[in-house]
């Protein structure tokens, strides 16, 4: 981690995504997407390792534009970065929260989780040495658990984003010093670990993904939030239609960057202090124990309010005011006893049943934002921080009042 402090982790939200064996269990349940066969035959593409099923199942209805005077609905993204299930129950355990409150969540699945590690030398990761990854790969049981929640987590609603590969962060090789040229090849690798998993691992009767990643494949979140300005041009060249990988956004409504939505994690507050931390599990941990992820058991109560408040307020300070989206941003980790996790879950129960509120994952945010009338955009951009709408929303978004307003 040479030339990175601990302020420059906080604020990065530097994270690994690796952890112990425990149970885990991802199986689909009744009525969320059936057995394997149930939708249909699948179209299986290449050697089988996706398909083509059909349109994805459990989508909210059609987006439609604001209505003059219409209060914007508290839209609320859930994320996960790496997306795997290390036998710790914790890939099954949030889709089983999501069910139970019709929650739509990303999950930014890292490419090497579906490559076994004896295969290690088919990835040549830019810059690194060949079969390199700062997060190591998977056991073949740890593989095999994650392909049965990804599938599971389409057919259940969510959206399967990319992680990309091997997470490097610092020193020589630190994807901050990528080009344009470098993150197209790791894309493309990431995108054919997942679309060859079966040729990887020689299991050729597991069931297929019952997903074109291609089609689904339209965003990202880069390791630690690096590199995304060479990322952008390349993300634009491949039809992508948002990119997460911004540090130190704030609750603000989004605008487009380098012709893609920019849907950056976010300083929300952190109660007790005089700063702001940024919405994603890493960072609370590193401004509460230094980054140590087994401090002393008996900070581990009052951190887990904590860090639950945070997120709550930021989700109210946005609720009460502007209406801006809030993004989260979490792994599948047990830091400090998983307290994070507990936070996260917490935080989604107490607002997935208030009013207005929407638990939704980027691609289906980004398609409401694709159907608003720019200038009803461009006016909701205006709103600062914790800045209500003057006269209420009826005045605020009432006809013509931002007829003239850019894009």
């Amino acid at each position: 981690m040479s030339g990175i402090t601990r302020r420059d982790m906080a604020r990065l939200g530097l994270g690994v995504g690796l952890g112990l064996a425990a149970a885990s269990g991802c199986g689909e349940r009744d009525g969320q997407g059936g057995p394997p066969g149930s939708r249909g035959a699948p179209r299986l593409i290449g050697d089988g390792s996706t398909s083509y099923t059909g349109e994805q199942p459990r989508q909210p209805s059609s987006p439609t534009p604001l209505e003059p005077g219409e209060t914007p609905p508290q839209f609320v993204v859930f994320s996960w970065d790496g997306a795997g299930e290390l036998g710790k129950g914790l890939f099954p355990r949030f889709l089983e929260l999501a069910r139970a409150h019709d929650a739509h969540m990303t999950f930014f699945l890292s490419g090497l989780y579906l490559l076994p590690e004896s295969k290690k030398r088919l990835y040549r990761p830019p810059q690194n040495p060949v079969g390199a990854s700062d997060i190591g790969y998977l056991t073949d049981e740890h593989i095999k658990e994650t392909l049965e929640c990804v599938r599971t987590a389409w057919l259940d609603g969510h959206e399967i984003g990319t992680h990309f590969n091997g997470h490097f962060c610092a020193g020589p090789g630190s994807v901050a010093d990528w080009g344009p040229e470098d993150w197209r090849e790791e894309i493309e690798q990431a995108r054919s670990f997942v679309k060859s998993w079966r040729t990887h691992t020689g299991w050729h009767n597991h069931p297929s993904l019952p997903f074109d990643y291609d089609r689904e494949l339209i965003g990202g979140r880069t390791p630690c939030l690096l590199g995304q300005e060479n990322l952008l041009p390349v993300a634009r060249e491949l039809g992508w239609r948002y990119d997460a990988s911004s540090p130190g956004g704030v609750q603000r409504w989004p605008r487009r960057k380098g012709g893609v939505w920019d849907l950056p994690l976010q300083s929300i507050p952190f109660p007790g202090h005089r700063f702001e931390v940024l919405s994603m599990d890493y960072n609370m941990m590193a401004n509460q124990s230094g980054n140590s992820t087994r401090a002393p058991s008996y900070n581990y109560p009052g951190w887990r309010v904590l860090a639950t408040e945070s997120y709550l307020a930021g989700f109210r300070r946005a609720y009460e005011t502007n209406r801006a989206p809030l993004f989260i941003g979490n792994h599948f980790e047990e830091w400090n006893g998983g307290i994070y996790m507990d936070a996260a879950e917490e935080a989604l129960r107490r607002i997935a049943d208030m009013p207005d509120v929407r638990l939704v994952s980027f691609r289906q945010f980004v398609d409401w934002l694709d159907v608003q009338h720019p200038a009803i955009l461009a006016g909701l951009r205006t709103l600062e921080v914790g800045e209500q709408p003057e006269g209420g929303w009826s005045a605020f978004l009432r006809p013509q009042k931002h007829a003239r307003s850019g894009t």
